[in-house]
């Protein structure tokens, strides 16, 4: 239960900073992206101190020997770049020039009531619902089919 209200809290806190630097509101997200444009470089200055306070959060955290509501630490170990992570991350930018929305803004949004964001919300959804059919039957194919005889 402990871990499922930390989890809560962090994820509050997290819409509430995207409520709050307008990371929520479409037309500002694409704003940032148009650099020939109406150019709008706030966007910069939050994201910024996101990765400030990552790098800082990180030293502190990972000198501690396991995570507060965890067994152990679960980083990431793979480090090269494959045709999924580009592919996947190039989907993600093309979708989040688009629309002006990432998933976590998205669902940061809902309680605004745009329409906009509930068709955004379900397209994601039945993306992700179709990649892991997708991905359920990609992985069932590459499995090695043994043969009795």
């Amino acid at each position: 239960m402990k871990a499922i209200l930390g989890a809560l809290a962090a994820g509050l806190l997290f819409g509430l900073g995207l409520i709050a630097s307008e990371m929520v509101n479409p037309t500002k997200v694409i704003s940032f992206l148009d650099l020939f444009g109406a150019w709008d470089p706030s966007l910069a200055f939050v994201m910024g101190g996101a990765l400030v306070t990552t790098f800082i959060g990180y030293r502190f955290v990972l000198k501690r020997e396991r995570p507060v509501n965890a067994e152990k630490f679960d980083l990431p170990t793979k480090t090269d770049l494959d045709p999924r992570l580009i592919g996947g991350a190039s989907l993600f930018g093309i979708g989040w020039g688009m629309a002006g929305y990432c998933p976590g803004p998205a669902i940061a949004a809902l309680p605004f009531m745009y329409t906009e964001t509930f068709i955004f919300v379900a397209a994601m959804a039945v993306g992700m619902a179709v990649y892991n059919l997708v991905d359920g039957m990609l992985q069932q194919r590459a499995q090695p089919v043994l043969i009795d005889g």
